[in-house]
């Protein structure tokens, strides 16, 4: 049986300067209450890997605001004025990836690939400083995996095992990015009975998390 932790407990875990794959799009599918947890605790100086740093109080856009983000991995950036607003002063450093990129990347770091070829970005200025592959007359670019520290997961539901649902647009990222951090919290809604979960519904085994947060009120 996992042990549900409480928010502030889960926050705890974090240390400063951490790399964090947080799942969701647009702040959908995001582990809301983590998030704010990472808030009120105020240690930061974070790593973000997401598809995108949300809008300004959703989501990801909560740790921007607080000033606990020192980077981000995403796709882009353009529904959040404030991380624009700081890359431009220096205060965030932005690597920006195609999103089916990012997702391969990071399920490389899962299930332990040393990078993906892709031609995505060829003889563009995302090709600057990376290996290029020829295969068949093409040229790819070599894209390392980007594993974290932890993974902070949102599902729909989660049993007393630790196996993961999730709904609708939570599937974005969240299930790669259990693959490949060190340590994953799970944020699910709801916490069921061994067995209320159909096995083909579970796209994260328990195995994979480390800790499940207790339900919310």
């Amino acid at each position: 049986m996992k042990t549900a932790t409480k928010v502030e407990d889960a926050a705890a875990l974090i240390p400063e300067g951490a790399v964090l794959h947080i799942g969701g799009f647009m702040g959908v599918g995001s582990p809301h209450r983590l998030i704010d947890g990472l808030v009120a605790r105020g240690v930061g100086g974070f790593t973000i890997v997401a598809n995108d740093t949300a809008m300004p109080g959703t989501g990801i856009g909560k740790l921007v605001t607080a000033g606990l983000v020192a980077r981000a991995i995403v796709s882009h950036i353009g529904l959040n004025p404030e991380t624009q607003a700081k890359m431009i002063a220096g205060e965030i450093d932005v690597e920006l990836v195609p999103q089916g990129t990012l997702v391969e990347r990071i399920r490389a770091a899962g299930v332990g690939l040393g990078g993906v070829l892709t031609a995505t970005g060829v003889g563009t200025l995302v090709q600057e400083g990376k290996r290029v592959i020829e295969i068949d007359g093409k040229d790819y670019l070599l894209e390392k995996p980007i594993k974290a520290d932890f993974a902070l997961i949102a599902a729909k539901a989660a049993d007393y095992k630790g196996n993961l649902e999730y709904s609708l647009t939570a599937h974005n990222f969240n299930p790669i990015m259990a693959l490949a951090a060190d340590t994953v919290i799970a944020e699910p809604q709801t916490i069921l009975p061994v067995g209320a979960i159909p096995p083909d519904a579970v796209k994260t085994p328990g195995v994979l998390v480390d800790y499940l947060l207790e339900r919310g009120h």
